[in-house]
């Protein structure tokens, strides 16, 4: 036998132990001399190319005790060429198992005819066949009161499922086939009791969207309708549900599950169809999701309820290659926040958000750091990971502390995994029920110490895997070994000073696990889509219809159901980033075309959309000149307006210019948040700048020939007023004509200072003023009898 070293807690106590392989040795010793006189060609029948296939489709009780009638159920079916002739069925009891490590060696290999060391019960407890022709199943069932069995101490007894016959090509009798499973044996109560944990996961896929309905009430957008199938009467969720609500487990909740299955309780959901399309969501399973829900609420009353961070986010993923991003531990702490509210808005239960699940709980110091950094100070790990050191003969229990307050709950690896498989078949899941009893029967054998043992399975089972499970978690509940606590007691039993509080070092970090992990343009881009959101929600008036939605869509990105689908994943988070570039993209400036300015000053309007259903503000629209010597806006290179639209409207915003010069000038709009940050494209357009029209022009120009023309006549005015004022000199002392104009005795003459001029004869004297040619006016009083108009 393997003692224990092989296989983590595997050994019972010294004196335990030797009475065991006492008992298992006298029990062998008929089996040995039997199989002595087994003929010779016995190996070679068990290498026969045409075996018999034996199916253990169940086995009632699972634990039998004193007058329990064990009944075995299942199928042959020949798979070779040959008929099998004077065939039959028989029961075998091997000898006991000691170590933990000999049932999963004997698990491993459940219809390997050379490891059959055991000898049949008895013809009476035994099914015939005539003949068994190729490619046949035959059904049998056989029932034996368990008094015949002759099982010894209390234990794990190999137990076997065999059909014997012969063929044409070897006609002697010979084991054709078989199915090896474990009996537990223990019919009174154990002196001590294992205190074990079933954890019982409540957890999907990502479902919703971060779409939402433009109404009131928000209609939720999902991706598919597959959760409609999972809480569907025989769905896997309502086979969790049904099963679960009878078992003394602990409730492990992804809130996510729960808020949306209660969106679609909520009726009036879509489905997202081709392109931007929805389509709505079918009537029938908003009853569906509304009685799943109410027989969830009845199945956790009472039981523990532990609510993991909001979307199961991935802990590993998030420790390995998203704290280089900055803001992803944040995520990971709204994700916290947000769990116990869902959980007790949904279910009415308080629950506890306490606890930390990386994937497998394969943990290493990042990951722990990870896990306790949003504020759980304890976190489920596997004992395949957290892995003793100590050489220990037994279990530990399950808590480990290991430091700053922090404590590991060491799930056992053995118990949790064994149901991992696939168990569509009845004899998959009848051999993982009898090897995890077999499990937990040795443990409770190991030692009389009293331990704390935690099972934590795969994270989404099957409706097959569920129901298996149930029928496990039913027989030990029934057994005599082994008694139920919910994992806040296992978290809190003493410790096992003996057991290993090392975390494991981030090299033993499992490589198949590494390869499933979100990768760091998947963060990169989570942290580019909250910056936008962060820059979206400032300017909105009811900023919960926007960030509330995009914040569980952000959770869902970093999803623990996105391993192995990263193409899924890749397409979910440029979704959820496309939606929200969409919904602000709503709210933008309004192209422009050319604008043509004339006179020295214009007023140009910039026309702003919002085409959400929310009115928007905190916007200021900034237009810039790019040739501010030419165009200014508001007198400035350039202007800025704060802005403010009711939903589902457009606002004119008018900026007042000036031109200094004709020409083009290129105008820049842009809006921008009132912290500074730019919103949304710029608009760039050209204003044409005409300071002047040609009608003006030309107003102008005939005003400015108008004025030569006048400056014109007054200068030849001014020349013969000067020369008459010359001839008038020399009249005075020849003789004077009194037909000259200038002569005063005539009407309209004229004295020499009232001569033609710009001005008076007090005007100062022009630049281009001909020089006189006169002497200067004489200041003496007129003669009697001139006339002088003043």
């Amino acid at each position: 036998m393997a003692e224990a070293a092989d296989f983590q807690g595997t050994s019972a106590s010294p004196a335990r132990r030797w009475l065991r392989r006492t008992g298992a040795l006298l029990a062998g010793a008929p089996l040995l001399a039997g199989l002595l006189q087994l003929p010779a060609a016995a190996p070679a029948a068990a290498a026969s190319a045409d075996p018999v296939s034996v199916s253990l489709d169940s086995l009632s009780p699972n634990a039998p005790t004193d007058g329990d009638t064990l009944t075995v159920s299942g199928t042959v079916t020949n798979n070779g060429k040959q008929a099998v002739t004077g065939a039959h069925v028989g029961l075998r009891v091997g000898p006991m198992l000691n170590t933990r490590s000999g049932i999963s060696d004997v698990a491993r290999h459940p219809d390997d005819i050379q490891g059959l060391t055991s000898s049949e019960v008895g013809d009476k407890y035994a099914q015939k066949f005539t003949k068994l022709a190729p490619g046949v199943a035959e059904h049998f069932s056989i029932s034996v009161p368990v008094d015949k069995l002759d099982l010894g101490a209390d234990g794990v007894y190999e137990f076997g499922v065999a059909l014997s016959g012969q063929t044409s090509a070897q006609p002697w009798q010979q084991v054709l086939g078989i199915q090896r499973t474990f009996l537990p044996w223990q019919p009174s109560d154990a002196d001590t009791r294992t205190r074990t944990t079933f954890l019982w996961p409540l957890l999907s896929t990502v479902h919703m969207t971060a779409r939402t309905g433009a109404g009131e009430l928000q209609t939720p957008v999902f991706l598919d309708d597959d959760l409609a199938k999972e809480l569907a009467p025989g769905g896997r969720l309502d086979q969790m549900v049904s099963l679960g609500k009878d078992l003394d487990v602990t409730w492990v909740i992804d809130p996510d599950l729960l808020a949306s299955v209660d969106a679609m309780a909520s009726g009036n959901y879509r489905l997202q169809g081709d392109g931007d399309t929805t389509v709505p969501g079918p009537k029938e399973h908003q009853a569906l999701a509304k009685q799943w829900l109410a027989n969830l609420q009845k199945a956790v009353v009472g039981k523990e309820v532990v609510a993991l961070p909001f979307a199961d986010p991935d802990l590993a993923s998030l420790a390995h290659r998203g704290t280089s991003v900055t803001g992803s531990l944040s995520h990971l702490k709204d994700a916290t926040d947000v769990a116990a509210t869902t959980v007790k808005t949904v279910l009415h239960v308080t629950p506890s958000t306490d606890y930390a699940w990386p994937m497998n709980g394969a943990v290493d110091p990042s990951i722990m750091r990870v896990a306790t950094s949003a504020g759980a100070d304890r976190v489920i790990t596997r004992s395949d990971s957290f892995q003793e050191t100590a050489g220990l003969s037994y279990t530990p229990s399950a808590a480990r502390p290991v430091g700053g307050g922090t404590t590991a709950v060491v799930a056992d690896a053995a118990l949790s995994t064994v149901f991992d498989g696939d168990l569509t078949k009845a004899d998959s899941a009848t051999l993982a029920v009898q090897e995890f009893l077999a499990q937990s029967l040795e443990i409770n054998a190991q030692t009389d110490r009293q331990r704390s043992i935690v099972v934590a399975p795969q994270r989404m089972p099957t409706a097959d895997q569920a129901q298996a499970m149930a029928a496990a978690v039913r027989a030990l509940q029934g057994g005599t070994w082994s008694q139920a606590q919910d994992l806040t007691g296992a978290a809190k039993a003493k410790p096992d000073p003996s057991a290993t509080t090392r975390i494991p070092s981030t090299s033993v970090y499992p490589s198949y696990l590494r390869r499933q992990e979100l990768s760091a343009p998947a963060f990169q881009q989570i942290a580019r889509t909250q910056d936008k959101l962060d820059d979206f929600q400032v300017i909105l008036s009811d900023q919960s219809r926007v960030v509330t939605p995009f914040g569980r869509a952000i959770n869902r990105g970093m999803s623990t159901s996105w391993r192995g689908r990263s193409e899924a994943g890749d397409g979910f988070r440029s979704g959820v980033e496309a939606w929200l570039d969409d919904l602000a993209g709503q709210v933008k400036l309004i192209d422009k075309s050319e604008t043509k300015l004339s006179g020295r000053s214009a007023t140009i309007p910039v026309t702003v959309q919002n085409n959400l259903v929310q009115p928007v503000g905190h916007l200021v629209l900034r237009l810039t000149s790019t040739q501010p010597t030419r165009l200014k806006i508001g007198g400035k290179a350039y202007a800025e307006q704060s802005v403010d639209i009711a939903g589902g409207h457009a606002a004119s915003v008018k900026f007042t210019t000036s031109a200094n010069a004709n020409g083009r000038a290129t105008v820049i709009a842009q809006l921008y948040t009132e912290d500074g940050q730019e919103y949304g494209a710029p608009v760039s357009f050209d204003v044409k700048v005409t300071e002047v029209t040609p009608t003006v022009m030309l107003v102008i120009g005939g005003g400015v020939l108008l004025l030569v023309l006048a400056g014109f006549r007054m200068y030849t005015q001014r020349k013969r007023a000067a020369a008459r004022q010359a001839g008038e000199g020399g009249a005075g002392s020849a003789g004077e004509d009194p037909d000259e104009p200038g002569n005063p005795d005539e009407p309209g003459g004229r004295l020499p200072e009232e001569s033609d001029s710009a001005g008076g004869a007090d005007d100062p004297e022009q630049p281009s003023d001909p020089a006189p040619d006169t002497a200067p006016e004489s200041t003496d009083p007129s003669a009697t009898g001139e006339r002088v108009d003043r």
